[in-house]
């Protein structure tokens, strides 16, 4: 099984924090459009005919495309790739595009699930982040996709945000947690340098949360979805049962999956490709037939390293038994030997042979998942 995702980086306007590659030349969706087509033929040995299970249109804004363009890109899928007929297949959305007419018309399309960008439900919050969409807007159009029959629908939220107390998080998860949403991914907020985000940093206009506060956000996230039956099944991520995201899961257990769209990533098992994070170089690569990409392949550290971190995030854990097989008896004695202090201090468990995070080692995983790492010299 392998996954495709399409990046669509057109957005109305950009939100202040956004570092992801997007734009807002949306005269060229057209071309572009034409352009995402010819690259999933042009690149369709790249999987070697694994099913596609899932398929997956993030962004950007994915919801600024038409109903022509969702067709032309499915049309095209289904001819080229052998897609499980129960494959997930997720749009990222905004909640303000969810009109009645649009939420109709993606109906009518193979979508089965919809993310569903909401940060949080604080009006003012909403304004300095330049969000579309009011708190208002979010719950309705929440409302709408559930009516009209999407029983697989996740939300994200943000915490972490200029002047949030603990309060205010709390009153976020509690409005969520009354919609019933089968997913939640919660990120902390990033200044991303460069952003108008780490701009307003800079000028003193607002001040990054403190560590305390930030331990005390991500402990009422996990404690609070839990107790209302969310699964805590990676470290960002909180789902119902049997509702995890497939797509995300497949990068985290080492699926292929081939990414299409400007700056969008792909993996085959040994290397790491990456398409050039620019609109009109995309579009020009792909219509001389040579895309513009970069490759990194793979040698044994760092297909172990990536099996540590992305394994690591995960309620599954290490699967101690995988490791020693994929990876050989030195490097499972390295990451064993250096997980000992982590397991004496509870960071880490090792029950049934699975290497996992405890409660308690989430708050500090990067600086264990570090330690685990192979490091030359």
């Amino acid at each position: 099984m392998a996954g495709i995702y399409l990046h669509i980086p057109f957005c109305k306007r950009r939100c202040i924090y956004c570092d992801f590659f997007s734009t807002t030349e949306n005269e060229k969706k057209e071309a572009y459009i034409q352009a995402l087509v010819k690259e999933l033929e042009l690149r369709k040995d790249y999987l070697s005919e694994e099913t596609i299970d899932t398929i997956y249109l993030g962004g950007g804004t994915p919801s600024q495309l038409e109903e022509k363009d969702f067709t032309q890109l499915f049309d095209h899928i289904y001819k080229v790739y052998p897609v499980n007929p129960a494959a997930e297949i997720t749009l990222e959305a905004n909640p303000d595009d969810l009109t009645p007419a649009y939420v109709n018309m993606l109906r009518g399309l193979p979508f089965n699930r919809l993310s569903m960008g909401i940060q949080t439900f604080k009006e003012d919050t909403l304004r300095l982040l330049h969000r579309r969409h009011t708190a208002t807007q979010a719950r309705q159009a929440y409302q709408r996709c559930r009516e009209a029959g999407f029983h697989n629908i996740s939300i994200d939220l943000m915490y972490g945000l200029p002047g949030e107390t603990l309060e205010d998080w709390q009153k976020d998860l509690q409005t969520a947690i009354s919609m019933h949403p089968e997913h939640i991914s919660a990120y902390h907020l990033i200044y991303e340098e460069g952003t108008p985000l780490w701009k307003l940093k800079e000028a003193h206009k607002v001040e990054e949360t403190d560590e305390d506060l930030s331990v005390s956000l991500f402990k009422e996230l996990i404690h609070t979805l839990k107790a209302y039956g969310y699964e805590h099944y990676e470290i960002s991520n909180f789902c119902q049962p049997g509702y995890y995201s497939r797509h995300n899961s497949s990068y985290w257990t080492g699926k292929k999956y081939l990414g299409c769209g400007p700056s969008a990533h792909s993996y085959d098992g040994i290397s790491r490709q990456w398409n050039i994070a620019s609109l009109s170089r995309y579009i020009q690569g792909i219509q001389q037939g040579t895309p513009y990409l970069e490759k990194e392949e793979l040698d044994l550290y760092t297909r172990y390293n990536d099996f540590v971190i992305t394994r690591l995030r995960t309620s599954s854990g290490i699967p101690t038994a995988v490791l020693k097989e994929t990876f050989g008896d030195m490097l499972y004695n390295y990451c064993m030997r250096m997980a000992s202090p982590h397991l004496q201090q509870a960071l880490l468990t090792c029950d049934n042979h699975i290497l996992k995070l405890t409660e308690k080692g989430i708050f500090i995983s990067d600086g264990i998942m570090s330690d685990l790492l192979w490091v030359e010299g």
